[in-house]
């Protein structure tokens, strides 16, 4: 009994010594597994990471433009506002010049502007009431000077300041206010370039 018992011991070690091999191996290979399956997730994560972290600067770069576009926009709000105001207090300050200055300005805008044809000039009641002595005369020559000729009429215009240049059925308006607005943005350019 004791060579069958050797023999059963035998088997047993032996199935013993099997089992432990087969647990050694599947540990091993369960570790192996383990350890491939955290490297993934590590890599997933880090990647997500990435991922994030680039979402978030691409995010803080947009941000940064708008706001750096909305600073622009506000900073030329407010410089579109101040020449207008400039270009405002100008055209103020060519009306209420003394009627003199006045008066040498209407004359240059009359040379500027008259044609080689037979026309009239109109005023407003005001500027009409208030012509220097000889202005009548100095416009006629001025249109002479151009081929052609020019009244002041006696008739007033519904107009604030300047005059209203009238061959046949066209007028022309070169009150300050029409003038300042066919050359404002030519004026927008010139004070934007004097204030900044």
């Amino acid at each position: 009994m004791a060579g069958i018992d050797n023999i059963k011991n035998e088997i047993l070690q032996e199935a013993k010594d099997k089992a432990d091999e087969v647990i050694a191996r599947a540990r091993k290979e369960a570790e192996a597994q383990i350890a491939e399956a955290q490297a993934q997730a590590d890599g997933i994560a880090k990647k997500a990471a990435e991922k994030a972290d680039q979402e978030a600067a691409a995010y803080d770069m947009r941000i940064t433009s708008q706001i750096g576009m909305r600073k622009r926009q506000a900073v030329l709000k407010v410089k579109q506002q101040i020449i207008g105001e400039v270009i405002d207090e100008a055209c103020s300050r060519l009306v209420t010049q003394p009627d003199a200055a006045y008066f040498e300005m209407i004359e240059k805008l009359v040379k500027k502007n008259v044609r080689g044809a037979d026309g009239e000039i109109l005023f407003s009641k005001k500027d009409l009431d208030r012509l220097p002595e000889g202005f009548k005369a100095k416009a006629a020559s001025l249109a002479k000077s151009a081929g052609g000729s020019l009244k002041v009429s006696d008739q007033t215009a519904d107009i604030e300041n300047g005059f209203i240049l009238r061959y046949g059925g066209i007028e022309e308006n070169c009150t300050l206010a029409a003038l300042f607005a066919e050359k404002r943005d030519m004026l927008c350019d010139k004070v934007n370039e004097v204030l900044w």
